[in-house]
């Protein structure tokens, strides 16, 4: 399947990928979802398969229309223009809440990784599946004894003297694995991090067993995934040999650019809805309600102000390092704020009831955990940024 087999003939792009602004194209993907809202609300059904299905029709929808080619470069099934454009699509989506935003942004870590890695045939073949919403893929990078420290990882690649490569391991907390398609994978080939080597594995393939993992606010999206003996074709590689940490260090900057700028809009859409039930339930305005709302929105101004200069900085071709971990410390802490003060402001909503304060809360609880422990970022701030040393 190729981008000629999913878009029809004579299909006219709705604005000029090199010449459009970002201001213009955001008033025309506003103005086309406002036109479309009502055949991509999301359904009653608050199950994970439901919010499946329906990030997969919000992808085919934009992608049918043109518009989740943007920023993608033609080769790959996109229309080009400059990255940015993904951004203030995936803002827009945030904004009207039509999916989940960090599911939704799962596609800026994996479509740019197979752009810059794989072999160009392979992305050519894959990458329209991805961007149309016909495939879920995931990222097989954690592991039980290696999260942070992702140097540690021990899932094994042996290569077999046909060229193909036998796969053994175990991956922990990938999301949406029991949907995926396909999983960007890092294995170990050889000691240390050039001993790093990432391929592009079918989830289809004999040998892969995915276990669904509960979290505590009651939604099964992570799993656990088991490799046994699990063949993969050698062209499946992605870049080259001990590649595999060059891959994880340059997805960085799209996981912490315009994936936290969906996660920042999203979470301003959650800010609305306190002040406007915080609001509700009060006779006259209370001092400690103001303070505590007040304090929320400082810290997402904070990170959205933050991510803002990452994001130009990304589209100006600058290279991204350590100083992003400033940007996921800044954002595990506005998100866990925002939810804190739900708990604060609105009494028993939490605790006593099942409503969506109560699961977004029990989520704002890995924040300081997922991507990158709160304190292995600290720790990059203090030894790479701020030259302290290593004590």
């Amino acid at each position: 399947m190729t981008v000629t087999d999913l878009v029809p003939a004579g299909f006219t792009p709705p604005v000029d990928a090199e010449t459009v602004t970002v201001e213009e194209f955001r008033a025309a993907v506003a103005a086309w979802l406002d036109e479309h809202a009502a055949e991509l609300a999301k359904p009653a059904d608050h199950s994970l398969d439901a919010e499946v299905d329906q990030l997969g029709k919000v992808r085919r929808a934009l992608f049918d229309a043109g518009w989740m080619r943007y920023g993608w470069p033609v080769e790959a099934g996109g229309l080009g223009g400059p990255d940015v454009l993904r951004a203030v699509l995936g803002e827009q989506v945030a904004e009207r809440d039509l999916t989940d935003a960090t599911n939704y942004s799962l596609i800026e870590v994996l479509a740019p990784t197979m752009i810059s890695y794989a072999a160009p045939e392979l992305a050519a073949e894959m990458l329209p599946r991805l961007l149309s919403g016909r495939e879920q893929w995931c990222q097989g990078f954690s592991e039980p004894g290696s999260g942070s420290d992702l140097a540690s990882l021990t899932t094994r690649a042996v290569q077999r003297e046909d060229g193909a490569w036998v796969i053994n391991g175990q991956k922990v907390w990938t999301s949406l694995a029991q949907y995926a398609r396909r999983c960007v994978l890092l294995t170990r080939t050889s000691p240390g991090h050039s001993g790093i080597t990432a391929f592009f594995v079918d989830m289809d393939t004999p040998g892969i067993t995915v276990r669904p993992l509960r979290t505590m606010h009651g939604v099964d999206e992570f799993a656990e995934v088991f490799f046994d003996d699990v063949v993969v074709p050698n062209e499946r590689m992605l870049g080259k040999l001990g590649d595999g940490w060059s891959l994880a260090m340059d997805l960085l900057p799209y996981e912490r650019s315009t994936c936290f700028w969906h996660r920042i809009t999203y979470l301003f859409t959650r800010l609305d809805m306190l002040v406007a039930e915080a609001s509700a339930q009060e006779t006259e305005p209370e001092p400690t309600t103001d303070a505590a709302l007040g304090a929320a929105y400082l810290a997402l101004h904070t990170i959205r102000c933050r991510s803002r200069n990452t994001q130009r900085r990304l589209a100006a071709g600058a290279h991204l390092g350590p100083e992003t971990s400033v940007d996921k410390i800044l954002l595990a802490t506005a998100d866990q704020r925002l939810f804190d003060t739900a708990r604060e402001v609105l009494p028993g909503a939490i605790e006593l009831t099942d409503a969506h304060w109560r699961t977004e809360y029990l989520y704002s609880r890995a924040a300081t955990i997922y991507g990158g422990t709160a304190e292995i970022q600290r720790n990059i701030v203090a030894r790479r940024l701020l030259d302290l040393g290593k004590e």
